[in-house]
């Protein structure tokens, strides 16, 4: 019986009730704007839950929970698809047993990210099936039907949301649970996923297969919606967009694709067909529009102006109407600074004062470039702070070398930072390096979640705490360093100079946790605290 329960639910908290709906037995991910929210919706609402170092581990564990007949969510941000695509390009050549869907979080308009990357490119490029929901609903429903089509065909599936999905809410009215009927067993099947060359080779042809059969599947799949109005104009499009055109063109006829790789061909030359005028509209790249133009199909796309940041009503107004004049400025906002109080500003400071070369990475702390500081001279991606630096370092005028520092948060250097301190002690430069480890005990920028170096899983339950310490020393760092840069900054400036100077490798760790954060770091170790000393006493002999 269909339920009629009615919620208000963003996108993120859709997926993450679609997941539990879904008896998905593990959700796993690395926390990134505009996807965080999913997996700890899911875990608030009683899904088991974990965050990962990065997202390549956290793709890695989900295939293991896939092999075991589990269904698996895995969530990041588009950018975390760069890290985990080295496991999903060959993930697509195996058969998986257990269901398992990958949320891409795209940021058009990059409210929060270093880059504007479309990640449609990956479903055809990694040859996964990719589903794209317009609203929360859509969220809900197609994150059910991507487990059941990765189920089906042995796939990894891809969702792909934006940062409007994402974060808007809408109705949703949920269905009963469809979890899986299959119970957690291991069955060898060496050739199906051990992707050696001569298991791989037929594995490439496999897939092709399976995806040709997905796209016929597609064409009748209930996926994708036409919404009827007047032939006269006719617009394709998915996710977001499909609102912003029903808006903008409210009399046109709408084709709104769900299953966007592959696609549904024979449905959309039909749908072409039946309109005098037929437009494109999609935000970010114009992926869709050259499929439809290689095949042959007379469609517009939207001009190269639009390719560039969100779209909204406005934008799709004058797509529709070919006007190319320049949009009104957008008004400014109030530039992101460093919290007051927060020990970055003393690390900042310092690096200002000193004059440093600051090799700078992804965080909070990245805001260390804006005034008062402007102490941050590159930001690439997660984890390149100690790459860069060493780049820098070994070629660099010696003055000039001396000068060199990296960057790095505590959940980025866990992320990625540990193979940039692989090879600073593989490959030194001559005047050594320093690395700064910016700990502030949370991953703070993504809304303050738990990582291998805070002792606390998602939940904020106590486990095992990586230390930084022992494991940069014991990859070969001799000269690590702990200080409270807002306790003592004066040592900390006179720490990082005598490190600049010398010819060796330095780490040196700034530990202080993050003033947002600390109130809720207080109340967890005391409520430890105080469940070890009821335990003490109750197992202490009575006299």
């Amino acid at each position: 019986m269909a339920s009629t329960e009615r919620l208000l639910l963003s996108g993120n908290e859709a997926v993450a009730l679609a997941s539990l709906h879904a008896g998905v037995r593990l959700g796993t991910g690395y926390p990134g704007t505009p996807s965080t929210e999913i997996l700890e919706a899911f875990s608030l609402i009683g899904g088991p839950a974990q965050w990962s170092p990065n997202e390549k581990v956290a793709l890695e564990v989900a295939l293991g929970v896939s092999f075991a007949g589990g269904r698996t969510l895995v969530t990041m941000k588009h950018v975390g698809v760069n890290v985990a695509a080295d496991p999903l390009f060959t993930a697509a050549y195996i058969d998986l047993t257990g269901g398992l869907v990958l949320i891409s979080a795209d940021d058009p308009g990059m409210a929060s990210s270093q880059n504007e990357q479309d990640n449609r490119h990956y479903a055809r490029a990694a040859i996964v099936p990719m589903l794209e929901p317009s609203d929360s609903q859509e969220a809900y429903d197609f994150t059910l039907a991507a487990f059941e089509l990765s189920e089906r065909w042995r796939v990894p599936v891809i969702l792909r949301m934006t940062t409007r999905i994402c974060h808007a809410k809408t109705e949703v009215i949920p269905g009963e649970p469809r979890p899986s009927t299959m119970a957690p067993h291991f069955e060898r099947d060496i050739p199906g996923r051990v992707m050696i060359p001569a298991y791989a080779r037929p594995a490439h042809h496999k897939v092709r297969a399976k995806m040709e059969e997905i796209a016929r599947w597609n064409e009748e799949s209930g996926l994708n919606r036409i919404y009827p109005g007047d032939k006269s104009l006719g617009i394709i499009t998915s996710g977001i967009s499909v609102m912003h055109a029903r808006e903008a063109a409210p009399d046109a006829t709408v084709l709104a694709l769900g299953l966007t790789w592959p696609l549904p061909m024979q449905m959309i030359t039909d749908f072409v067909n039946s309109v005098d005028r037929c437009i494109v509209i999609e935000e970010g790249d114009h992926l869709l529009y050259e499929a439809l133009t290689v095949a042959g199909l007379k469609v517009e796309g939207k001009p190269e102006m639009y390719r560039f940041s969100e779209l909204n009503v406005t934008r799709v107004r004058r797509i529709i109407a070919g006007d190319v004049s320049p949009e009104a400025p957008r008004p400014r906002g109030k530039p992101p600074e460093l919290c007051q109080g927060c020990s970055h500003r003393e690390v900042f400071e310092a690096l200002s004062r000193l004059d440093c070369i600051v090799a700078g990475d992804i965080g909070c702390y990245t805001l260390g470039v804006l005034p008062p500081f402007e102490a941050m001279d590159t930001c690439v991606c997660m984890g390149a702070a100690i790459g860069v630096g060493l780049g820098l370092r070994h070629v660099l005028p010696e003055a000039e070398a001396r000068r060199v520092v990296s960057v790095i948060g505590d959940s980025t250097f866990v992320h990625s930072g540990l193979t940039g301190i692989a090879e600073m002690v593989y490959n030194p430069p001559p005047t050594g390096h320093v690395v700064l480890i910016v700990d502030n005990s949370t991953t703070a920028m993504t809304g303050r979640q738990e990582h291998p170096g805070t002792g606390r899983s998602l939940n904020h339950e106590p486990t095992n705490k990586m230390d930084f310490v022992a494991v940069c020393k014991a990859m070969g760092v001799k000269n690590v360093e702990v200080v409270d840069p807002q306790k003592d900054e004066a040592k900390f400036e006179e720490i990082l100079k005598d490190m600049m100077a010398r010819d060796e490798l330095s780490v040196l760790i700034a530990e202080r946790p993050c003033i947002l954060a600390a109130p809720l770091i207080r109340k967890l170790e005391k409520a430890e605290a105080e469940k070890h000393c009821a335990a003490g006493c109750a197992a202490a002999p009575v006299e």
